[in-house]
């Protein structure tokens, strides 16, 4: 549990710092290969327990980011351009959850 912790944070952690994973990983001398099995790792994990929610567990609730077919000027740490014009706005610092569940959202038509 200890290093499922560890590389959660390391993870969150190289996705904060705006450096590419090689330069992020050269610099904390982790080995490129194990950061992105951990990434892979923990993202299956991150999936299997949103599937399991969403087959009549609990869903937590979540706060959504702007959906909008105009663009604005609302500050935002990324803004996604969905394939059918629609801008996605993420405030810096959002919860990797709630972004799924976004994202997962859109995927599905349901917006």
């Amino acid at each position: 549990m200890e290093r499922v912790r560890y590389w959660q944070q390391t993870i969150r952690e190289a996705a904060r710092s705006g450096l590419s994973v090689r330069e992020f990983c050269r610099r904390h001398k982790l080995k490129e290969s194990r950061f992105y099995w951990w990434q892979r790792k923990l993202r299956a994990q991150t999936d299997a327990r949103s599937r399991r929610r969403s087959r009549g567990g609990q869903v937590k609730e979540a706060t959504f980011a702007l959906v909008s077919d105009a663009p604005g000027t609302l500050e935002a740490g990324i803004e996604l351009v969905l394939a059918d014009g629609r801008r996605v706005r993420i405030g810096k610092g959002v919860d990797p959850e709630t972004l799924q569940t976004v994202l997962v959202t859109l995927g599905s038509g349901a917006c």
